[in-house]
C-alpha cells in the first residue's frame, strides 16, 4: 500500500523492440525514489513491438511525471499512459433483457471487486429496470429502431459524455452498434458473446450446437469494433459438455461462462493491464 507521502501509478507503454527501454523505465522511476511493485513484459515476435506494464509507488503526482517522462520516452517512440490507481473510471452497462452478466457485474462491483464506477445502466427494453433499481443504480430506458437508431445512440454518447464514463460494457446488449459509435469510442466498448461464432450465427445458436452435437462450448469477450463480434479479444471461457445437455442445459453453462470472461476483461481493462496490438491484444493478467 502507499505511504500517506506515495500514490499508486501504474505506466503502460508500447514501442518498437530494440535494447534499453526497461533500463530507461527503471532508472527514471528510480532517479524518482519510485518503487516497483509489480512490473510485467513482453516483446512481440510477430510485430517487434515491446509492451510494458510498470505498477509503482510514487513521491510524485501523475502530472509532473508524466511531464518529466515524455523526453525519456521520445527516442524510444513509446505509445504510452500513466494512470492513478486510485481513479475508479465510470463504466456504463448497456443491456437488453437477458440479466445475467449485468446482475455478475453489478454484485462484483457492490462488494469491490471491479477498480471502477457503474454509473448507469442503459436498456433498449424495461426488463431490468428492477434489478438496476436493486444496486441504486440510475437505468436510463432508451427504445431503439432501426429509424432512431442515429439519435437513440447520440443519447447514449451523451450520457457519456454527462456521467465521465471512460469505458462501454455491453453485457448481452441484442443490437448492432452502427460503425459512427464504435468510432466515437475507439477502446473502450467490451462486448461479451458465445464462442461459436462464425459459426451458429443468428438468435438460436445453442439450438444449432445442440443439432450439431458440439461437446465444447465457450464464451468470448472482446473490444468492439466497426467489423461485428470481430474486435480483438481480451479474454475466453470454455466449458466441456455431453450429448445429455440439450439446448436449454447448454445455454445454462453458457451464460456462466459469459459472466466469468466478461467480467474479467472488465476487470483487466480497468485495471491497464490490456494493451492493443493490432487486431490482438496483450494481457498482463
Amino acid at each position: 500500500m502507499s505511504s500517506p507521502q506515495t500514490r499508486e501509478l501504474v505506466l503502460t507503454l508500447s514501442c518498437p523492440d530494440r535494447p534499453g527501454i526497461v533500463h530507461a523505465v527503471s532508472g527514471f522511476l528510480a532517479e524518482r525514489q519510485c518503487n516497483i511493485l509489480d512490473s510485467q513484459q513482453y516483446g512481440s515476435p510477430r510485430t517487434s513491438t515491446f509492451f510494458l506494464r510498470v505498477h509503482f509507488d510514487s513521491p510524485i503526482e501523475q502530472t509532473p511525471l508524466a511531464a518529466e517522462l515524455a523526453p525519456v520516452a521520445a527516442p524510444f517512440g513509446m505509445q504510452w499512459d500513466l494512470h492513478d490507481s486510485s481513479h475508479r473510471p465510470g463504466v456504463l452497462v448497456m443491456a437488453s433483457r437477458e440479466g445475467h452478466c449485468l446482475n455478475d457485474l453489478l454484485y462484483r462491483w457492490r462488494a469491490g471487486y471491479l477498480p471502477g464506477n457503474i454509473a448507469g445502466v442503459v436498456s433498449n427494453h424495461t426488463d431490468l429496470a428492477g434489478l438496476a433499481s436493486s444496486y441504486d443504480v440510475p437505468f436510463h430506458h432508451l427504445p431503439v429502431t432501426p429509424e432512431t437508431r442515429v439519435d437513440q445512440e447520440q443519447k447514449v454518447l451523451d450520457l457519456v459524455a454527462s456521467l465521465d464514463i471512460g469505458l462501454v460494457v455491453l453485457a448481452r446488449y441484442m443490437q448492432v452498434l452502427s460503425p459512427q459509435f464504435c468510432g466515437a469510442l475507439p477502446g473502450r466498448i467490451i462486448n461479451i458473446h458465445h464462442s461459436f461464432l462464425p459459426s451458429f450465427r443468428g438468435g438460436r445458436p445453442y439450438e444449432q450446437a445442440y443439432a450439431h452435437g458440439v461437446k465444447l462450448i465457450g464464451a468470448t469477450a472482446h473490444y468492439v469494433t466497426a467489423d461485428l463480434d470481430e474486435g480483438p479479444i481480451i479474454e475466453q471461457e470454455v466449458a466441456r459438455v455431453g450429448h445429455g445437455h440439450d439446448p436449454a442445459a447448454l445455454a445454462a453453462v453458457g451464460r456462466d461462462l459469459e459472466c466469468v470472461a466478461l467480467a474479467r476483461a472488465v476487470r483487466w481493462h480497468l485495471e491497464h493491464r490490456v494493451l492493443p496490438d493490432g487486431q490482438r491484444t496483450v494481457v498482463f493478467a
